[in-house]
C-alpha cells in the first residue's frame, strides 16, 4: 500500500492557496510529517491541476488544492420570506429537472464508450497494481520506534527490524468502526503515549479525529468530529481546529490526564482567513497560522508552557505572508516582506519577533519558485524550481554558506519525506514526473552529496523524451511548456496531443507520476503541460500576473502555448485535446469560446465555469475569500465587466465547439452543480443552433467542419466529491475520460462514425 506524506501550514503558504483543505492533487500531495493513504491503490486522474489538489488524487487537510472553493449549501437572504421560499422551490425544481435530463443523456450515450472503457480500465488496473505493489510506505521514526500505515492499519516496529518485515499492528480503521473511511493524518505525542489520527470518507469534506492511548492494548481516548488540523503541544495536550461550511476559524486545546478539559484558545473573526496548526521542527513552538490569499498572521504557543496564551509574532500586514520555524532562540521566518515581493528567509529573536527586527538570511533569485522548506538543527533545505528544473539550496547556519544542487533533469515533482527528528543528518525525498514513478533520493549533510537510493523493482520508462519550450504570449511574456512524447514516435504531427492547464491560486500544475500518463505515452500520445500565468511555476509574481484583472493573460498564454505546439509539429488542432479541473475550467472554457478551432475535444472535472454568477452570491461560505483571486463584482463595476469578458458561461455563442466531457459530483460542496448543469445546457444549445444554421453545407458524404455536431456530455457522479473519490470510482472516471478522448480523436478521419449528439 502506498502512503502519501502531507504537511499543513508551510506548503499551504508557499503554494499561494492559504485557507482550505483539498488537493492539491488527488495523486500526489507532498506535505511534511503525516502519512496518508487509502486501503486500496491510489487514485488516478487524467486531469492535472497542480500539486493539490484538487491534484487529481485525494488530498490531506492543509494541502494546497487546485480547486474551486465555493459551496452551495445555503439560500440567499431576501426581504420577503415568502418570496425566498418560492425562489428556493423554483430553483430546486429547475435543478432536479436539469439533473434528470443530463442523467438520461448519459444513460443514452454511455454504451457507446463501454467497450473502449473496459479495455482502458483493464490496462490501468495492471499498471496500478504494478506500481502500487512495489511502493513502500513512508515511515515515522521516533527514537528506536518506527510507525507506518498500510491498508488502513497502523503498524509499530523497531528500527532494526522494520526492513525485515517484523511489525506489530496497533489497530485498524475497521476496529474503530470506520470501514468506509481512510486515514488522512497522523500525529504522535512526544512521549509516544498517544496517537491522534483523522479519518475521512469520500462523500464528506469534514474529518473525524480519534485519539488513541497507546500501550499493549491501544484504546480510544476521545473522538472529536469536524476537525481540520491538530498538533501535540505536550505529551497530553492536543491543539486542534474545527471545520464548518468549509471554513476553519476556531482553535481548541484539550488535555487527557489529571484534570481533563477542553477550551477555546483562538477565534479568527475575518471571514477571508483560514486557520491551521503547525509545529516547528524542534517542537519548541506550536504555531497558529491564520492565512488569507494575500496575508498571514502567526501566533506562538510555547510547548514548554502549553497552557499559556498564544503570543503574536507580527500583526497581519496586507500583502505580507510569513511562516515560522525555530532554532536556538531564533525565529526563522519565510516571508514576502520587503522588495521584491517574493519569498525570503529572515530571522529574529523570539523575544523581539516584530518585522522591524527581521534580518535577511537568504533571498530567492528572480522567477524562482519556493516549493518547500525543511529545517534541521544546523542547516535548512529549500526545494526550488527555476525554468522548469528542480534543485536544492542547502543553507548552513554554521558556515553561512549556500550550496545549490540541481536535481535530475527528468524530475518535475518532488515529495519531501517525514523527518520528525530535526537532528537527523540526512534529508529524504522522492522525485517523479508524469511518466516516471517516484524514485527515492537522500541528501547527506555530513557527506555533502546527493545519494540515489536502491534501484526500484518497477520498470522505469526509458523511451520517453522530455522537451521544455517557451511560448511568446500576446504581451511578449515567455510562457513555459513541458512536453513528453515517445522517442519511437514518428510523424508527431499525426499523433494525438493532450494539453493540461490550470492557472489559478498560485498553484503549479500537478506533474507527479500517474499511471494513465505512462499508458498514453506508450500508445503514442503527446502530453503537454502549459504553465500559464495565474499558477505559481515562476514565483508569486507569476500568480499576481494572472489573477483578478489579469486573468485574461492566462487565456492568452494558453492560446500561445497550443499554437506554438502545432507550429513545431506537435500534433494539429483536429488531434488535440484539452484537460482541466476545478478552477482550470475557467481558462479551458474561455478558450472553447474564443478559439474553438484550436482543439477537437475537452475533458473537465468539476470545472468552475460560471465565475460571474458565483462571485455575485456572497451568501456562499467561501465567496468573500475568493475575492482576492477573482475580484469583487458586487462593489466594482469594472471588475464585473472584466469577469464577464472571460467567464465561460457568459460568453457561449452559436459556433462550432469542440466535443466536451464533464465529470461533476452531486456531493461537491465547492463547485456548485447547478452552475455546471446550466453551462452544459447552454453550450449544447449553442452548438446545435450553429449546426442547424450550417446544415446546407453538407457536401456528398463528407461533413464540413461547420456542420460537425460535437458531443456535449455531462457525467454526474452520485458518489465522490470535489476532494475525494474512492479508488474504484476514480479508476472508472479516468477510463471514461480516456475512452471519450480516444473515440473523439480516432474519429477525426471517420466523421461518418461519430456518435450521435446528446439530445
Amino acid at each position: 500500500m502506498k502512503v502519501r506524506m502531507c504537511c499543513a501550514g508551510l506548503r499551504n503558504l508557499l503554494q499561494g492557496l492559504r485557507f482550505s483543505a483539498k488537493y492539491y492533487s488527488k495523486h500526489n500531495l507532498p506535505q511534511t510529517m503525516c502519512p496518508y493513504s487509502k486501503s486500496k491503490p491510489i487514485k488516478c486522474c487524467i486531469l492535472d491541476c497542480s500539486e493539490s489538489t484538487c491534484t487529481h488524487r485525494t488530498a490531506p487537510p492543509g494541502s494546497i488544492l487546485p480547486c474551486r472553493f465555493f459551496s452551495c449549501k445555503e439560500g440567499t437572504k431576501v426581504p420577503s420570506k415568502r418570496k425566498q421560499n418560492t425562489s428556493r422551490v423554483t430553483s430546486d425544481l429547475l435543478h432536479k429537472n436539469l439533473l434528470k435530463s443530463e442523467q438520461e443523456n448519459w444513460n443514452d450515450i454511455s454504451p457507446t464508450y463501454k467497450a473502449v472503457t473496459k479495455r482502458i480500465k483493464g490496462k490501468l488496473e495492471e499498471l496500478l497494481n504494478m506500481y502500487t505493489r512495489n511502493s513502500g510506505s513512508p515511515r515515522m521514526r521516533f527514537g528506536e520506534n518506527v510507525y507506518f500505515e498500510e491498508n488502513g492499519c497502523i503498524f509499530l516496529a523497531k528500527a532494526d527490524d522494520v526492513d525485515e518485515g517484523n511489525a506489530d499492528i496497533l489497530f485498524s480503521i475497521e476496529d474503530l468502526g470506520f470501514s468506509d473511511a481512510f486515514i488522512q493524518r497522523i500525529r504522535i505525542s512526544p512521549d509516544q503515549s498517544y496517537m491522534a489520527i483523522s479519518l475521512k470518507s469520500e462523500n464528506s469534506e469534514e474529518a473525524t479525529c480519534i485519539i488513541m492511548k497507546l500501550g499493549n492494548f491501544p484504546v480510544v481516548e476521545k473522538v472529536i468530529p469536524s476537525v481540520f488540523s491538530f498538533e501535540w503541544a505536550a505529551n497530553d495536550v492536543l491543539y486542534y481546529t474545527t471545520q464548518k461550511n468549509l471554513k476553519c476559524q476556531n482553535v481548541f486545546m484539550t488535555t487527557f490526564t489529571y484534570q481533563k478539559h477542553t477550551k477555546l484558545v483562538y477565534t479568527e473573526q475575518d471571514a477571508r482567513f483560514f486557520v491551521d496548526l503547525y509545529c516547528t521542527k524542534d517542537r519548541r513552538f506550536l504555531t497558529i497560522n491564520s492565512n488569507s490569499k494575500t496575508t498571514s498572521e502567526v501566533w506562538l504557543v510555547d510547548c514548554t508552557h502549553p497552557f499559556e496564551s498564544p503570543a503574536l509574532v507580527q500583526a497581519r500586514t496586507p500583502g505580507v505572508f510569513y511562516h515560522i520555524e525555530h532554532r536556538k532562540e531564533q525565529l526563522y521566518i519565510l516571508t514576502t516582506y520587503g522588495e521584491p515581493a517574493e519569498y525570503k528567509l529572515m530571522k529574529a529573536p523570539v523575544a523581539c519577533s516584530g518585522k522591524d527586527n527581521w534580518q535577511l538570511v537568504y533571498a530567492l533569485e528572480k522567477k524562482t519558485k519556493l516549493v518547500d522548506f525543511e529545517m534541521f538543527s544546523d542547516d535548512c533545505i529549500m526545494f526550488l524550481k527555476n525554468a522548469g528544473h528542480l534543485y536544492l539550496n542547502v543553507i548552513s547556519f554554521v558556515s553561512h554558506l549556500v550550496q545549490s544542487i540541481q536535481l535530475p533533469t527528468w524530475a518535475c515533482e518532488f515529495e519531501l519525506e517525514s523527518h520528525l527528528e530535526h537532528t537527523t543528518s540526512t534529508c529524504y525525498f522522492q522525485l517523479s514526473s508524469p511518466v516516471h514513478p517516484p524514485k527515492r533520493f537522500a541528501y547527506s549533510f555530513k557527506e555533502n552529496n546527493l545519494i540515489e537510493q536502491a534501484v526500484q523493482e518497477v520498470p522505469i520508462i526509458t523511451n520517453c523524451h522530455t522537451t521544455r519550450l517557451l511560448a511568446k504570449s500576446k504581451d511578449e511574456t515567455l510562457v513555459p511548456i513541458t512536453v513528453f512524447h515517445n522517442k519511437n514516435s514518428k510523424e508527431l504531427h499525426r499523433r494525438p496531443l493532450l494539453v493540461h492547464v490550470y492557472g489559478a491560486y498560485g498553484i503549479d500544475l500537478n506533474m507527479s507520476f500517474k499511471e494513465e500518463k505512462l499508458m498514453l505515452i506508450e500508445e503514442g500520445w503527446i502530453l503537454a503541460y502549459c504553465h500559464v500565468r495565474g499558477g505559481g511555476e515562476q514565483g508569486l509574481s507569476w500568480h499576481r500576473d494572472g489573477c483578478q484583472r489579469n486573468k485574461l493573460k492566462g487565456l492568452h498564454d494558453l492560446r500561445a502555448c497550443i499554437m506554438l505546439l502545432h507550429e513545431l509539429g506537435f500534433s494539429q488542432p483536429k488531434r488535440t485535446a484539452l484537460a482541466a479541473a476545478s478552477a482550470g475550467g475557467v481558462l479551458a472554457g474561455a478558450l472553447c469560446n474564443t478559439d474553438p478551432a484550436l482543439i477537437r475535444a475537452v475533458v473537465l472535472q468539476a470545472p468552475f465555469v460560471d465565475v460571474l454568477n458565483t462571485m455575485m452570491k456572497t451568501h456562499l461560505p467561501l465567496t468573500i475569500e475568493e475575492q482576492e483571486e477573482w475580484g469583487n463584482p458586487l462593489e466594482d463595476e469594472i471588475c464585473m465587466k472584466y469577469i464577464k469578458s472571460y467567464c465561460p458561461y457568459q460568453n457561449i455563442k452559436p459556433q462550432c465547439y469542440p466535443s466536451v466531457f464533464i465529470t461533476a459530483y452531486e456531493n461537491d460542496e465547492r463547485t456548485p452543480l447547478t452552475g455546471i448543469l446550466q453551462y452544459v445546457q447552454k453550450l449544447r444549445k449553442a452548438a446545435l443552433d450553429h449546426a442547424s444554421r450550417k446544415s446546407k453545407k453538407v457536401i456528398t458524404s463528407f461533413i464540413v467542419p461547420g456542420n460537425w455536431i460535437p458531443n456535449i456530455i455531462l457525467d454526474v457522479q452520485a458518489n465522490g466529491s470535489h476532494c475525494d473519490s474512492s479508488w474504484e470510482h476514480s479508476l472508472n472516471e479516468v477510463a471514461r475520460h480516456l475512452a471519450f478522448l480516444s473515440r473523439e480523436l480516432e474519429e477525426v478521419c471517420h466523421p461518418q462514425h461519430h456518435s450521435k449528439p446528446c439530445k
